[in-house]
């Protein structure tokens, strides 16, 4: 196979018709048969694989920062949509997010990762938003199916349940609640996985004040859980950030196995 099958296959698994700008092929490559995957892939990683024989790199955290990254955070425009909240105040809750962002996104070194890559004659690939696509389903139906139509659901019951999930149980960092107790009801359970990073306590509230009563992220910085603590709306957990992005690489790495491709985990990925 080579590396645009490859990437269709991801996306296809994921539901998604286009490729996200925070994922892309940074060196074309064909004939591949053996895959080495990990969160985060860098120069070291790219070499380790020359060394061993490998055919592809592939990474969760894009190395090839497209200066239009920021837009796959209207994800979140679309997901409060369908919570019943108008466009145009999720767009302008957004904004201030994504310019924060920018700030750290233009002094990146975007070409550090690709320009190894390329003088190894080494084909690399990035897949973000569709392993967290994936992530977010997984976990999201998996709490629908324990919890539906029990209104009685406590935060600690939603902490209990994803540790049935096999990432998070094989994990040495075990789901938390940030926000909240162990006695909240837990309301009405949403998992945020994709669309790019967190969103900031604002856009946060948002999904707080369209129904939402828990959250369940990858990661949320210590200065946003303060901020929603004082907003007194709502309940976070984090689920954890290696092992829900390991969620989603697994289901990938699992369909790419079936195709005949030999795929080894590293670099922070909870196999199972």
């Amino acid at each position: 196979m080579n590396t645009k099958q490859l990437m269709d296959s991801a996306l296809a698994l994921a539901g998604l018709s286009e490729m996200p700008q925070d994922s892309g092929i940074c060196v074309e490559g064909d004939k591949i048969k053996r895959v080495l995957m990990g969160v985060d892939m860098d120069t070291a990683e790219l070499l380790l694989a020359k060394e061993l024989g490998y055919d592809l790199v592939v990474t969760h955290h894009p190395r090839n920062t497209n200066i239009d990254m920021l837009k796959v955070m209207d994800a979140h425009i679309l997901k409060l949509e369908a919570l019943g909240m108008p466009r145009n105040k999720s767009q302008k809750l957004l904004a201030e997010r994504k310019d924060e962002l920018s700030f750290g996104q233009h002094v990146s070194n975007s070409r550090r990762s690709a320009s190894a890559a390329k003088l190894l004659n080494m084909p690399f690939m990035s897949l973000h938003t569709p392993a967290d696509v994936i992530s977010e389903a997984v976990v999201q139906k998996h709490l629908d199916n324990k919890f539906a139509n029990k209104p009685e659901t406590k935060v600690q019951d939603v902490i209990d349940a994803l540790e049935e999930i096999c990432e998070y149980k094989n994990s040495a960092r075990k789901p938390v609640i940030r926000v909240g107790g162990k006695d909240s009801y837990a309301g009405k359970i949403y998992v945020l996985m994709s669309g790019l990073t967190g969103p900031g306590p604002e856009v946060t509230k948002a999904y707080f004040e369209a129904g939402v009563g828990t959250l369940v992220l990858m990661h949320i910085p210590e200065k946003d859980v303060k901020a929603v603590k004082e907003q007194k709306i709502g309940n976070v957990l984090v689920a954890g950030h290696m092992s829900s992005d390991s969620v989603g690489l697994n289901k990938i790495a699992q369909k790419w196995r079936e195709s005949g491709i030999e795929v080894t985990m590293m670099s922070g990925i909870v196999e199972v």
